[in-house]
C-alpha cells in the first residue's frame, strides 16, 4: 500500500482506478474555507493520481464553484465527478454539477433542476456515464444516463421515490438503487431502456433480497448488497447471468413485493448513498 500525497491538507480519498494505473479521488489544500461544516475545515479538489509513483495532478473546478470530487475514470483518461461548495454535510450533496474531465477541461453534464446530490458515479469507455441528479426544489434525487450529449432520467421502479445509478458497463447496462421515501431499498438494472428490479432475476425461493446494486462487468455480473430475510444479516452478494434463461424459467417472481427493511438496514442503506468528507458522519437526507 503507497500513501498518495495531497495538495497541501492532511486528507485524501481514492475513489476509483483505469487499467492504466491512473487513481481518482479528493485531495485536500492547504486553503481554510470559513463555509466548510466542521470537521471540514480545508477545500478538497479533484485529483488523479500517477501514472508516475508520486504524481497528482489537480483538476478544475467548474466556474464559479470551490471544490469538486473526481469520482470515476475510464481507460481512456475520462474523470467524472461533481464540482459545488463547501459548505454542506456530505460530498454528494456538495454537487453543484455533475461533471466530465477530458482534454483539460470541466464540462458540466446537466441537471434535472436541483441545486445539490448532482454527481456522475461512472463512465464506460465509451463514455457513457451515470450518476444522480436532484430534482427542482432538491426533494428527491434520480438516476441518470448521460450519452452523446444528453442526459436522460432513469427514474425509479415502481411506486419507489428516489434512485441512484452506482455504475454501467461496456454494453450500456447499468446497476443502481431504487427506494421508496422510508429508504425501503431494492438493487435494479437498466437495460434497453427498461429498470427491472434485481429480485425479479433470481430464485423465488432465494432468502436474499437484493438491496443495493453497486457494480457491473462486461459479463453482466453484478456485485452488491443484499438483506437475509431469514437470519437478519446484510451479506454481500454476486448476481451472475443465466445465458438463455428468463427470469420465469429460473423461478423468479416477474412482480416481487417490495420488502420492508429493519430500521438498521435502511439507515445504512441510506448511508451508503452518501460519500462522507474526513471524519465527517455520513447523513442523508432528512
Amino acid at each position: 500500500m503507497t500513501a498518495l500525497p495531497t495538495l497541501g491538507g492532511n486528507n485524501g480519498q481514492a475513489f476509483g482506478v483505469n487499467n492504466r494505473g491512473q487513481v481518482v479521488g479528493i485531495a485536500e489544500t492547504a486553503i481554510y474555507d470559513a463555509s466548510c461544516i466542521p470537521p471540514q475545515v480545508l477545500d478538497f479538489e479533484a485529483v488523479i493520481w500517477r501514472p508516475k509513483v508520486g504524481q497528482i495532478q489537480e483538476l478544475p473546478v467548474f466556474p464559479g464553484d470551490s471544490i469538486a470530487a473526481a469520482l470515476a475514470i475510464n481507460d481512456r483518461g475520462q474523470v467524472v465527478g461533481t464540482s459545488g461548495t463547501c459548505g454542506v454535510p456530505d460530498s454528494l450533496a456538495l454537487g453543484v454539477h455533475a461533471v466530465l474531465w477530458q482534454n483539460g477541461s470541466v464540462t458540466d453534464l446537466g441537471g434535472f433542476g436541483g441545486v445539490m446530490n448532482n454527481a456522475a458515479l461512472a463512465i464506460n469507455n465509451g463514455g457513457q456515464v451515470v450518476g444522480i441528479s436532484d430534482l427542482p426544489g432538491d426533494i428527491t434525487t434520480h438516476a441518470f444516463l448521460w450519452q452523446n450529449g444528453v442526459m436522460s432520467d432513469l427514474g425509479t421502479l415502481p411506486g419507489d421515490a428516489l434512485s441512484t445509478a452506482n455504475d454501467i458497463n461496456a454494453k450500456g447496462q447499468v446497476v443502481g438503487i431504487s427506494c421508496d421515501v422510508n429508504f425501503n431499498c431494492r438493487a435494479f438494472l437498466w437495460e434497453n431502456g427498461v429498470m427491472t428490479d434485481l429480485n425479479a432475476l433470481i430464485l423465488r425461493d432465494s432468502p436474499l433480497y437484493l438491496t443495493y446494486g453497486g457494480g457491473i462487468n462486461d459479463r453482466g455480473e453484478i456485485a452488491g448488497q443484499a438483506f437475509n430475510q431469514n437470519t437478519g444479516d446484510t451479506p454481500a452478494f454476486l448476481a451472475i447471468p443465466v445465458a438463455g434463461s428468463s427470469a420465469v424459467q429460473l423461478g423468479g417472481n416477474s412482480t416481487p413485493r417490495v420488502t420492508l427493511l429493519p430500521e438498521k438496514v435502511r439507515k445504512g442503506l441510506q448511508r451508503r448513498m452518501r460519500l462522507g468528507l474526513f471524519g465527517t458522519p455520513l447523513m442523508g437526507p432528512q
